[in-house]
């Protein structure tokens, strides 16, 4: 199955600088410069990528992904923001992006973030065959489980509405329970690169997650920060919740 990735830029010159490079990946592009048209292509289709620029016709990048991100849960999204604009890349991020790129940008980050992107896709869509007992079992720390076959996280009973790389975030952490992550080892690990400057993609996420999991958020007991240093999952605070 080709993937098929929605390109939304009105600079013709950077939307044709993306479709050259991902087209020699393999992969599809539909592209729009109207926010508006882009929105309802968005919704109507199923496309396993949207790289949204934030400034756009009628409709801007950050309402697009706040829109498809209520509709679509699973959507991976990456945004393109100025290179001096970072109240939109803390936007986009809090608006539920999974990852942004400052332009001007190089074309080995670029295919570098989207097949990153679409790995997580792909284990998504996978998510339902068949697999191992062994991979099959879930992880289980106190009331929380964590179940990679169906991608499907219940915390207290609950199902928790994680994203694609939330879900992975919180998988990662809680099967490392206390080990501290700097922000650097988690881009790796969950986002599959390490690109100096873009620590704040963590940041966010962790904001994020906290918001879904923990019972207060500005006090965490589960997802720890480890202060000069990076995150930590506590499976103590999963037991006190």
């Amino acid at each position: 199955m080709t993937d098929k990735v929605l390109v939304v830029e009105d600079d013709l010159d950077i939307a044709d600088l993306i479709r050259v490079n991902l087209s020699e990946l393999g992969i599809e592009i539909d592209h729009f410069g109207n926010g508006r048209e882009a929105l309802k292509s968005a919704m109507e289709n199923d496309y396993a990528l949207l790289i949204l620029d934030v400034m756009l016709p009628e409709v801007s990048g950050l309402d697009i992904c706040r829109q498809v991100r209520d509709k679509k849960p699973e959507q991976a999204i990456i945004m393109l923001t100025a290179k001096n604009s970072e109240t939109d890349r803390v936007l986009g991020l809090e608006l539920g992006a999974d990852d942004y790129m400052t332009k001007p940008f190089s074309t080995r980050e670029l295919q570098a973030r989207v097949r990153s992107q679409l790995r997580k896709v792909d284990v998504f869509r996978k998510a339902s065959v068949t697999k191992t007992d062994e991979e099959e079992k879930p992880l289980i720390v106190g009331s929380l489980v964590i179940n990679q076959k169906n991608h499907i996280a219940v915390f207290e009973d609950n199902t928790l509405d994680l994203t694609a790389t939330e879900f992975e975030l919180l998988y990662h952490l809680a099967s490392h329970p206390n080990q501290v992550f700097t922000r650097s080892q988690l881009l790796e690990s969950v986002w599959g690169y390490h690109h100096s400057g873009y620590e704040h993609t963590v940041n966010s996420h962790i904001n994020r997650l906290r918001a879904k999991i923990e019972s207060d958020a500005t006090s965490p007991q589960i997802v720890q920060t480890v202060w000069g240093v990076g995150y930590k999952f506590n499976p103590s605070g999963v037991e006190q919740h």
